[in-house]
C-alpha cells in the first residue's frame, strides 16, 4: 500500500483512527496482532469489543467536539449535572480534582456554573 493511500485511510477513520495507530504502534506487533493487542488493550476487562466501543466513543466525542466546541458541551453537561442534582460544591470540588483540564479552562467552567446558579439555575 502506498503512503498516501494509508494516510487517506486513517484520515477517513478520523481520530478514532488516529488513536488506533498509536495504540497499534506501542504494542511492538504488526499486522492482525498489532490490531488485536491494540483493540484489547483499550477496551481494558472488555477485551476488544470494548476497545472497539472506545474508538466508537471517542468518534462521537471527537464529532461533537468539532460541531460545538469544548466550552459549549462542558457547559451543557455541569447544566445536566445540576438538573441531576448535584451541588455547586460538589461540582466546584470535581472541576478542580480534574487535572487533565487546564488552569483557563477550570476557571472557565467554575465561572459559568456561579452564573448559572445566579441566573437561577438550581441545585
Amino acid at each position: 500500500m502506498k503512503f498516501d493511500k494509508l494516510v487517506s485511510v486513517i484520515a477517513g477513520l478520523g481520530v478514532p483512527g488516529l488513536v488506533l495507530v498509536f495504540a497499534m504502534a506501542l504494542t511492538g506487533y504488526a499486522g492482525a496482532a498489532a490490531i488485536t493487542t491494540a483493540l484489547a488493550a483499550m477496551g481494558g476487562p472488555l477485551g476488544m469489543l470494548g476497545g472497539i466501543a472506545v474508538l466508537v466513543l471517542l468518534g462521537l466525542i471527537s464529532k461533537g467536539l468539532t460541531a460545538w466546541g469544548l466550552e459549549k458541551i462542558a457547559e451543557a453537561v455541569v447544566r445536566k449535572l445540576i438538573e441531576k442534582g448535584e451541588t455547586k460544591e460538589g461540582i466546584l470540588r470535581k472541576i478542580d480534582s480534574y487535572w487533565f483540564l487546564s488552569k483557563d479552562l477550570k476557571l472557565k467552567i467554575r465561572d459559568f456554573v456561579e452564573r448559572y446558579l445566579a441566573e437561577g439555575g438550581s441545585t
